[in-house]
């Protein structure tokens, strides 16, 4: 059995690349979690979690990583990624991702109102939602890129 994750912070970086993943790498590198292995999860925060946006993650670790990214090789283009992190008073949390051919204003929006329509669904009262995000304007290759790594 996996321990239970007891912290978290949130994370957005955009970065350009020579290809598809370099760019990814590059992104994952700015926003504090490229060297490290992710471990893609769903969207649940554990109950008593603690938000630490100083968290330094030993290198090579296998990190539980609830991320979204997008990758474009349109110059030009705007691309924008966001993370959101719903906080319930007394329970679990619910964790949002997004990414799309946006602006950063319509990702934090999109996430907003997913966090919302999350606990509506839940039947939670949300107490509070922390939000990372980025927006990139591609040059050649370009990756914009959100996360909410989760620690023990």
């Amino acid at each position: 059995m996996l321990p239970t994750p007891k912290k978290y912070f949130v994370t957005a970086a955009s970065a350009e690349g020579k290809s598809f993943l370099t760019a990814f790498d590059n992104a994952l590198l700015k926003a504090r979690i490229g060297n490290v292995n992710l471990l893609r999860v769903s969207s649940i925060l554990p109950p008593g979690t603690q938000y630490d946006p100083g968290l330094v993650l030993p290198p090579g670790s296998l990190v539980p990583t609830a991320y979204g990214y997008i990758v474009s090789d349109v110059p030009g283009e705007t691309i924008s990624a966001c993370v959101g992190v719903g906080i319930s008073e007394d329970t679990f949390g619910v964790i949002m991702e997004f990414s799309g051919k946006c602006s950063k204003e319509e990702a934090e929006k999109n996430i907003e109102n997913m966090v919302k329509e999350a606990f509506a669904t839940r039947g939670m009262e949300l107490k509070e939602i922390k939000i990372a995000s980025t927006e990139h304007k591609v040059e050649k290759i370009g990756c914009a890129l959100a996360a909410v790594p989760l620690w023990y």
